[in-house]
């Protein structure tokens, strides 16, 4: 996905949901602060989103311009409209949300994670895609490992669960 799909993303969304804030949680939130991200990071087709001011209605999102949808159709890429918990995050995540306004959202702004957040929740999801995509934030240094540790501490997981992760980070900082 490149930035402009994102900006288009954004506005659809915020029509359909009738909000003017649409918040990003998935990985092509790293649009946000990085609009030229790395193609290794931008292979997704979706970006997870639901509205800011009216957070029940992802659902009217996701299934006007989700997966399958006549707009997933005609423009290859698509929202995924998800539930404001959805993704694990550190406190103080929404004080360092990232903007995204400008004439493509037509009035709508797109809150990205910042990037830092974004990486430690896709350390706390786990999965192989998300590890590489938390690598390769990392290795094209997107993101520093002394931030993603010193915010580490403050994931709403269980201990075991901080050094398990904080040994992936210490891993793949490394590699």
């Amino acid at each position: 996905m490149t930035r402009v799909q994102l900006e288009h993303i954004l506005r659809a969304a915020g029509d359909i949901a009738d909000d003017i804030e649409i918040i990003v949680i998935g990985s092509q939130a790293i649009l946000g602060r990085y609009p030229n991200a790395p193609d290794a990071l931008l292979v997704s087709v979706e970006a997870d989103v639901y509205p800011k001011n009216v957070p029940a209605r992802w659902e009217l999102i996701d299934g006007c311009i989700g997966e399958g949808s006549p707009f997933h159709e005609t423009f290859g890429y698509y929202a995924q409209g998800v539930e404001e918990g959805t993704a694990i995050l550190p406190d103080g995540w929404k004080a360092r949300l990232v903007p995204v306004k400008n004439a493509n959202t037509r009035g709508i702004t797109g809150w990205c994670l910042e990037p830092h957040d974004l990486v430690l929740s896709k350390y706390v999801a786990g999965r192989d895609k998300d590890r590489r995509f938390a690598r390769d934030a990392l290795r094209f240094g997107l993101v520093q490992r002394e931030e993603l540790e010193l915010r580490l501490g403050t994931l709403p997981v269980e201990p075991g669960r901080i050094e398990q992760i904080r040994e992936r980070i210490r891993v793949d900082a490394s590699s």
